[in-house]
């Protein structure tokens, strides 16, 4: 198995049509791969979002909403315990496993702060046979997960720095590109031996800073690209729903610092934009280098290849420059999963599906055994077309919320006092979640609350473990 995350990769690729984002690697293994257009992530954080999808389980508690749920509980387990994730459950049956890079929340897989040095403590100490990364001028997996080319970070400059960077720079001038140096070696190294492996690659980009060689900046024409079709805030909504930009207001020097308040330019929009998909082609390309390699080994024939982002991002939707929210925008992520001899299946497939799905797939296509029961489907029976899913929905929990999406609508639930606390938004007549209709349509809440409830883990009541 070679599983590839990308940190912040929205569900907008090239073969998707309709966008200018350049991402000609992916759209080649699409070719030979289904390639999901409506996949979503359980929590819109990179820590959470990956917790969920390593165990196959929704969240339960608040604890579990957070960054940290990983290095706060995961690493004090006993390993007789049940298996901390998949890839546990993989090494426990056989499967030689390697991480690099960013898989679990630590950008190297150990637990450490953002300035500290790199610790020896593994945030999955079960779940890997090799951890492996190369920080380069960076010297700390966190100094390059925030890199600049002349080998500085966010922290070193006290966040005094822009959101983006066009680096006069080859591919191996930032992170990601070691990274991917790394996993061309490993292959090599794993073909000569007779024990399957999992390799787990987990590349940076486009998380901020959205940064990637000059290269890929220029494929871009910046007054070309669209700006988000709904650059405001959606009608009826408590802004206690929306995000006040922080994160990317963070990074101090950046011309504009839109938020609640204040729109974006629209020349500013296309700039961000811009630097967005740059550094998306730049990480596509390294995904490129990967499959080649797998390819040049004679790999591919019996490597399963799955490609998944972490959650999305709102490049300006809803006037929002983030991805903490309960929005379309920063739960649906893409997911592509190659599965060899099964090419003449390969398509764009519609179907609702969550991340907590990709445990059990796993699990099918390799034979192991289900260790627990997993909240997740397997695809195995969507991708081989033998079998749609009856009930097509997928469940978001953050900021005191649940939302529930199936074919045509959005429906979230809050629970706290700011109103409204319902919202319901009707993908068939707005697709960008631009006006909440619930107050409008009490049948339609009514019908589907009982769907969301389904979802319900009763993690805003449990209480008592809430950090």
């Amino acid at each position: 198995m070679l599983f590839i995350a990308i940190d912040d990769l929205r569900s907008e690729l090239g073969h998707y049509g309709n966008t200018q984002i350049q991402t000609p690697n992916l759209d080649q293994l699409a070719a030979s791969a289904v390639s999901f257009t409506n996949h979503f992530v359980q929590v819109p954080t990179c820590g959470a979002s990956r917790a969920a999808m390593l165990t196959g389980m929704r969240p339960r508690r608040t604890a579990e909403l957070s960054n940290l749920i990983m290095q706060n509980e995961f690493s004090g387990r006993a390993e007789n315990e049940i298996p901390e994730t998949f890839i546990h459950h993989l090494r426990r049956n056989g499967y030689h496993t390697v991480g690099i890079g960013k898989i679990s929340h630590s950008a190297d897989g150990y637990v450490y702060e953002y300035e500290e040095k790199v610790s020896t403590k593994k945030e999955l100490p079960y779940s890997w046979d090799e951890l492996l990364f190369d920080a380069g001028k960076w010297e700390t997996g966190w100094n390059a997960f925030f890199a600049y080319a002349d080998g500085e970070n966010r922290q070193s400059m006290n966040k005094q720095v822009k959101p983006y960077e066009a680096g006069e720079v080859d591919d191996l001038g930032y992170p990601d590109g070691l990274t991917t140096q790394l996993a061309l070696g490993k292959l090599r190294e794993l073909k000569d031996q007779d024990q399957p492996f999992f390799l787990g690659v987990g590349l940076f980009k486009p998380h901020l800073p959205f940064t990637s060689p000059k290269k890929y900046w220029d494929l871009y024409e910046e007054s070309t690209i669209p700006i988000a079709g709904n650059p405001t805030k959606p009608q009826h909504v408590s802004e206690s729903s929306l995000l006040p930009s922080g994160e990317f207001n963070q990074y101090a020097l950046g011309e504009e610092h839109p938020d609640l308040e204040t729109v974006a330019s629209e020349a500013y929009a296309k700039k961000i934009k811009h630097a967005y998909y740059a550094a998306a082609s730049y990480s596509d390309a390294q995904v490129g280098l990967i499959l080649d390699e797998l390819k040049a080994l004679d790999l591919e024939k019996n490597t399963i290849v799955i490609v998944w982002g972490d959650h999305g991002w709102h490049l300006g939707e809803q006037q929002i420059w983030g991805k903490h929210t309960l929005f379309e925008n920063a739960l649906t992520s893409a997911l592509i999963i190659k599965i060899p001899g099964k090419e003449e299946k390969a398509r764009l497939e519609n179907s609702i599906v969550e991340s907590v799905d990709i445990y059990p797939t796993l699990l099918e296509l390799t034979g192991i055994d289900t260790p627990y029961d997993l909240d997740g489907e397997s695809l195995v029976p969507l991708i081989e077309q033998v079998a749609t899913p009856i009930d097509q929905t997928a469940y978001g929990y953050f900021k005191r919320g649940i939302t529930v999406r199936n074919d045509r609508y959005r429906l979230t639930r809050y629970f706290r006092n700011q109103e409204p606390i319902i919202e319901l938004y009707d993908h068939e007549n707005d697709p960008l979640e631009t006006i909440n209709v619930a107050a409008q349509n009490p049948d339609i809440v009514q019908k589907l609350m009982p769907l969301l409830e389904k979802g319900n883990t009763g993690l805003y009541e449990n209480q008592n473990s809430d950090h």
